[in-house]
């Protein structure tokens, strides 16, 4: 092999060779699955040894399905499912690994276009909607213990909102939410891009919330396996994480370089969707269908120096407090303990130092959220029972500080 080619081919030399010459990804059909989809079609993975086989999945419970019966080695997946699997809220139990973060930020909160109609188009305005009428607001988020299903939460209890009693709540896959919104057969959804912009620009709605107001930098979708995979392959593991993270870097060079990703994308066997759907909220523009553009300073992004993939043990930790939040898990875990087995801290940080690209010294980070409550992994336990609206059967919500 030419090692010419990159710096960082020392890990593919000799011993650390990838046991798996290909590997079978698993991808659902979003924006934020560019960096896998660059780094298998744009000529990444090879110089590690490594071949990727993208797979496109029908929903994420189908992929989840895949990744826990070893069909799909690793999938662009979503931070909830993989911590429901691990602790056996989605099926059977399996210990589960996040290798990576994929990205930041990037998801909407749509309403249809008929509660637009009515006037329906602030947060006050969906709280009087909401608990002034008999009939109850339909909303589609899209898996169970998914990101967008808490996002949705969140967003709907910081504005006085109960999620599991004000509303309704049903599960539908990424790409069908649009055309659930145009039959009326959901007032709303909450979704990953390029969904929320197409809903906008076929004049089905308009985009109330962006996720990035919820969370500035949230975490989104990560590169999981099982942790069975990342033990018995760690050289691949590793490999697939170097290509990704190049890819990652890459699409984050230039505008021109999103602008082609988006064109990429847009491919009958990826995302589907017209490229100028991908584009625009891909490249940080914003039009809400109500009037309003603006340049999101916190738009998606596939990598930020590394702070994006970095595996933080508090973003991890975070899904499960809103598990207990609302009474998916009856009892507190061991939170921390739960993340250092799921998130691949080592793994994670050989393949970012070989690329030379800083691991922060801390695997936790501190946020501020949009009910004004920050998030910082040091007391997880309170944090879950800080909420005013919750779903917690054992006991009062103790109030936090803000």
């Amino acid at each position: 092999m030419n090692h010419t080619l990159t710096p960082s081919l020392t890990w593919v030399d000799g011993s650390d060779a990838p046991e798996l010459a290909s590997v079978d990804l698993g991808f659902m059909a979003l924006t934020d699955s560019a960096s896998l989809i660059v780094a298998a079609t744009q000529g990444f993975a090879q110089p590690y040894g490594l071949h990727i086989n993208l797979h496109r999945q029908t929903s994420w419970a189908n992929l989840r399905d895949k990744l826990v019966s070893g069909e799909l080695h690793a999938a662009h997946s979503l931070y909830g499912l993989v911590y429901a699997v691990q602790l056996g809220l989605a099926g059977p139990a399996k210990d589960m690994a996040v290798l990576m973060g994929l990205n930041q930020n990037g998801q909407s909160i749509n309403l249809s276009r008929s509660l637009q109609n009515a006037g329906v188009t602030t947060p006050d305005a969906l709280d009087r909607r909401t608990h002034q009428s008999d009939s109850k607001l339909t909303f589609a988020q899209t898996f169970p213990t998914g990101n967008h299903a808490l996002w949705l939460y969140y967003w709907l209890a910081s504005q006085g909102i109960h999620p599991l009693r004000d509303v309704d709540s049903v599960v539908v896959p990424p790409p069908q939410m649009v055309e659930h919104l145009q039959a009326g057969r959901i007032d709303g959804f909450c979704v990953g891009e390029p969904w929320g912009a197409s809903a906008v620009q076929q004049n089905l709605g308009f985009t109330l919330a962006t996720s990035q107001a919820i969370w500035p930098d949230h975490p989104e979708k990560v590169l999981a396996c099982s942790l069975e995979f990342a033990e018995q392959y760690p050289n691949t593991a590793r490999a697939l994480v170097m290509a990704v993270l190049e890819a990652s870097r890459f699409i984050e060079e230039s505008a021109d370089n999103r602008r082609s990703t988006a064109q990429l994308l847009s491919a009958a066997e990826y995302v589907n969707a017209p490229v100028g759907t991908i584009e625009s909220r891909l490249l940080g523009e914003y039009d809400d269908g109500l009037g309003n553009q603006w340049h999101d300073h916190h738009a998606i992004r596939f990598h930020g120096d590394g702070r994006v993939n970095m595996p933080w043990l508090s973003d991890g930790m975070w899904f499960m407090t809103q598990f207990r939040r609302w009474g998916l898990l009856r009892e507190d875990p061991d939170y921390l303990g739960v993340a250092r087995g799921v998130q691949q801290l080592g793994l994670y940080s050989q393949a970012a130092e070989a690329l030379g690209i800083a691991v922060p010294p801390s695997p936790m980070r501190s946020s501020q959220l949009i009910d004004g409550k920050i998030w910082d992994g040091s007391d997880p336990a309170r944090y879950a029972r800080s909420f005013k609206l919750h779903a917690l059967a054992d006991s009062a919500p103790v109030h936090a500080d803000r």
